[in-house]
């Protein structure tokens, strides 16, 4: 098994994005970089040059725009469990969580040839997307390993 681990009870397969900061670790630089921006702005504006103070304002609270954006999707994840009956595929997606059971003996896997060739799993008229946080070059091998593992090979 190349992408899925072997738990107690049963498999599991989990990704995660790929973050090259945590939010704390950006939260740091944001406080950083505001602090230097309203120094700057208050230096010229202690010298008389007030239209500089709004416009590090605006700044300031863009970059907290784009910070706020950036932590909201930093813990996305997929994760998917296999045990004796059951598929089981939690999402969180924008920190809103969802769970997904299908019946193991009706699952369907296949690799969808558009949606950025997503994972499809689909059971009793129930359909989800699956692998947006896996290379895309690796989903067919996903979808293969998952595939495998329901109907027991």
């Amino acid at each position: 098994m190349r992408f899925g681990q072997a738990t107690e009870s049963g498999l599991l397969w989990s990704f995660r994005r790929n973050c090259a900061m945590k939010p704390s670790q950006l939260l740091a630089v944001l406080a950083f970089l505001s602090a230097v921006s309203l120094g700057v702005a208050s230096a010229f504006w202690w010298q008389g040059a007030v239209f500089v103070m709004p416009f590090a304002l605006i700044e300031v609270s863009m970059l907290a725009v784009a910070f706020f954006a950036y932590a909201r999707h930093a813990t996305d994840s997929e994760t998917a469990r296999l045990d004796a009956n059951w598929l089981v595929i939690e999402q969180e997606i924008g920190g809103k969580r969802a769970e997904t059971r299908f019946p193991r003996a009706s699952v369907r896997i296949e690799p969808l040839a558009d949606s950025g060739n997503l994972i499809e799993v689909t059971a009793r008229g129930d359909r989800l997307e699956f692998g947006r946080h896996v290379r895309a070059d690796w989903r067919p091998l996903v979808a293969r390993e998952m595939r495998f593992a329901v109907r027991g090979f």
